[in-house]
């Protein structure tokens, strides 16, 4: 299902309707590896409605082909209906297969993008990074969530990742911008900072670290929270958000604290040392103890260590969240066998 309006008023769509904590969703792929697995991700998409979540990124961060990509988020949209807003990643290898993909993904039933850098994408200056954001927001109705992070390696460019001058051109000139997701230097909050002070008026400004964002919620209307493993915590985003939302700040601290544990454990996943990039394995085994499909993952997945999940399943009941009482060698068949 596509965005029924033209691109100059998916900005207004986005304040109305882009909203909450936005989750990520992983594919699950049959036992063998050679196909999408169906009904483990019809059963992720149930879970993450089940949680309070509002909108789920759909990750391309796998070994996925871009069919199979398009064939996930139609699955995806089958089964939510209009009850999730879908996000395609933008994170596949080429500035031409992204557009491809997401055009394709729009049909799809993609309703955003989250804007991503192809490893091999080595802008010289910041011109060059700003052309080619640029280019992907010309190319694309859907409505785009940029997303300055060290990720990317642009520091040498500028300390911010993309420069708060740079995201207000962004968004003066490509209208389908609706969100800047502000981790530029990260692990610090400036870039949070600096964005909202220049451009929360104009666009919504989110942080995906649950840590960080129900704080700064005590502090800024925050609106939404987009996107990370917030599944990890089963239910308590979503309603942390709400309550900092309803100006229970006390109360959605509090619950903050509490799961401590586990948002300190979750610190110690992402990103994977040296290789800048987000450990998937690591969060597809977190959400299926959270309830979700689990199963294997295609190579190069990163390996997943007896202790490494011992610590995850430990850190949720330090926490008193729910957690799976399914031993852990179930992880890697998955709730929905295929």
């Amino acid at each position: 299902m596509t965005i029924a309006i033209g691109k100059h008023e998916v900005r207004d769509w986005a304040h109305e309707h882009f909203h909450g904590v936005n989750n990520v969703v992983i594919p699950s792929f049959s036992a063998d590896l050679t196909h999408l697995n169906e009904p483990g991700i019809r059963h992720d998409i149930r879970r993450v409605i089940e949680l309070g979540f509002t909108g789920t990124l759909l990750v391309s961060e796998v070994n996925i082909t871009l069919d199979e990509y398009v064939r996930f988020t139609e699955i995806a949209q089958d089964e939510a209906g209009d009850r999730l807003n879908l996000i395609f990643h933008a994170s596949f290898n080429t500035l031409e297969e992204n557009i491809a993909a997401a055009r394709r993904a729009a049909a799809a039933g993609a309703r955003l993008a989250l804007l991503s850098y192809p490893p091999c994408f080595y802008p010289r200056s910041l011109q060059e990074l700003y052309d080619y954001t640029k280019a992907f927001c010309d190319a694309t109705d859907l409505a785009v969530i940029l997303f300055p992070m060290t990720h990317w390696g642009f520091e040498r460019l500028h300390s911010a990742s993309l420069p708060v001058d740079m995201l207000t051109d962004l968004v003066d000139a490509a209208p389908n911008v609706v969100s800047v997701k502000a981790e530029g230097g990260f692990p610090s909050v400036a870039g949070f900072a600096h964005a909202w002070h220049r451009l929360s008026e104009k666009v919504l400004i989110t942080m995906p670290i649950i840590q960080e964002a129900i704080a700064l919620a005590a502090l800024v209307p925050l609106r939404v929270i987009a996107t990370s493993n917030t599944e990890y915590y089963g239910d308590t985003a979503p309603r942390m958000l709400a309550l900092a939302q309803e100006g229970k700040i006390d109360q959605a601290m509090d619950l903050l604290w509490k799961i401590a544990p586990a948002w300190r454990a979750n610190g110690n996943v992402a990103p994977v040392p040296h290789a800048h990039s987000v450990n998937r394995a690591a969060w597809k085994y977190q959400a299926w103890l959270a309830g979700f499909n689990g199963g294997p993952m295609r190579v190069p997945a990163n390996r997943l260590h007896s202790g490494e999940m011992a610590a995850f399943r430990r850190a949720l009941v330090d926490s008193g969240l729910w957690v799976t009482q399914d031993p852990d060698e179930d992880y890697f068949v998955g709730r929905n066998p295929q």
